[in-house]
């Protein structure tokens, strides 16, 4: 009889869950930005913070 291991990622997806909820807030995106945010919140903080090295 096989064993079956369940590994949960907790810590990787709350880590992913807070700077979602970050960028929504330092952004100050509206609702749809938000929802583009889910997959693309290190492109909106790039371009954020892209004007500040420059």
């Amino acid at each position: 009889m096989q064993k079956i291991r369940v590994e949960q990622h907790t810590a990787t997806g709350g880590l992913w869950f807070a700077f979602w909820l970050f960028t929504i807030g330092f952004l100050h995106l509206d609702f749809w930005r938000g929802v583009f945010a889910l997959l693309l919140w290190p492109y909106y903080l790039g371009v954020a913070l892209g004007g500040l090295l420059s």
